[in-house]
């Protein structure tokens, strides 16, 4: 049984929780880009944490349903309707036999995910579902009968990863921090570019004085802030390359990661600087709530 794409729109994706031990062969470690939406929306149908979801990108595709299948979206504000039925996001459902489900636009942050029951059920390479190219029209994606009772997240709900208007992010000072000036980073507005994309948010802002050294490529990974040689900033996403010869001014750190899957271009960021003590008391607090949730929604299934 499956979900049949019938229009592929922007950029849907499978993804899971990607490959973290495949970066030493050079693999990015994708999956999805805003990792507490995906494990909400597998949450609310019941599934593992990594159980593989389609992530829909600015504008979203129109699916229909060869037998029921229980779904839910969590994620970005997305329009969804089930055929003329609006439906809202962090909600459980069951998309009935022969229905379409068509997952439009968003005026706020930048994706949304789409969990069924059980998973999706796309083949197995280096040990992840997730897809290295977009899904696309008329493609089926398997995944097993089920039926949901209808139930939503409430009006108390996790805090969204995405922000209308200026998103801080706290970050470290990165191995290369010393060869720009103290507080040229830190502080200042950086707009993201229509350029970005989930390999990197490519921002435009100030250009850093970067001196004219060279460097050995080193490991980099997701929220590696790198300067090119123009000045201006690239921060990594899940899909970046796993080495890099540009210096790197600073990290986002792990509690604020998710945030950079929903930015959109145009969106303003400023960095904050933190330290390893306050990096690490925001990613456990960070990692309690989302466990907290995770935990209430499979206790009320």
């Amino acid at each position: 049984m499956s979900l049949r794409v019938l229009e592929s729109a922007l950029q849907t994706l499978v993804v899971d929780r990607g490959r973290p031990t495949s970066p030493s062969l050079g693999v990015p470690l994708g999956g999805a880009a805003d990792r507490a939406s995906f494990q909400i929306g597998n949450a609310l149908v019941g599934n593992p944490s990594d159980a593989a979801a389609l992530e829909v990108c600015l504008a979203g595709p129109t699916l229909q349903a060869a037998c029921d299948i229980g779904c839910a979206l969590a994620g970005a504000p997305f329009d969804i309707f089930r055929g003329t039925e609006r439906l809202p996001v962090g909600r459980a459902f069951t998309l009935r036999q022969g229905e379409v489900l068509r997952i439009a636009g968003t005026k706020l942050g930048m994706r949304v995910y789409l969990s069924v029951r059980g998973g999706l059920r796309e083949p197995v390479v280096l040990d992840s579902r997730s897809g290295l190219e977009p899904v696309r029209r008329g493609q089926e994606l398997a995944c097993e009968p089920s039926r949901l009772r209808p139930r939503a997240l409430g009006d108390e709900r996790p805090e969204p990863t995405w922000v209308d208007g200026l998103v801080v992010l706290r970050a470290l000072d990165g191995p290369q921090a010393d060869w720009f000036k103290w507080g040229q980073f830190f502080g200042p507005t950086y707009q993201v570019t229509p350029t970005s994309n989930r390999m990197g948010l490519r921002l435009s802002g100030r250009a850093l004085d970067r001196p004219q050294r060279e460097l050995l490529s080193e490991p980099v990974a997701p929220g590696t802030v790198q300067v090119v040689n123009d000045g201006q900033c690239i921060v990594l996403g899940v899909d970046g390359q796993t080495i890099g010869g540009y210096p790197k001014v600073a990290q986002v750190i792990d509690a604020d990661l998710d945030r950079l899957g929903q930015l959109r271009p145009g969106q303003e960021v400023q960095f904050r600087r933190v330290d390893l003590d306050e990096a690490s008391l925001a990613f456990r607090a960070r990692d309690r709530s989302l466990h907290e949730w995770l935990t209430r929604l499979r206790l009320t299934e």
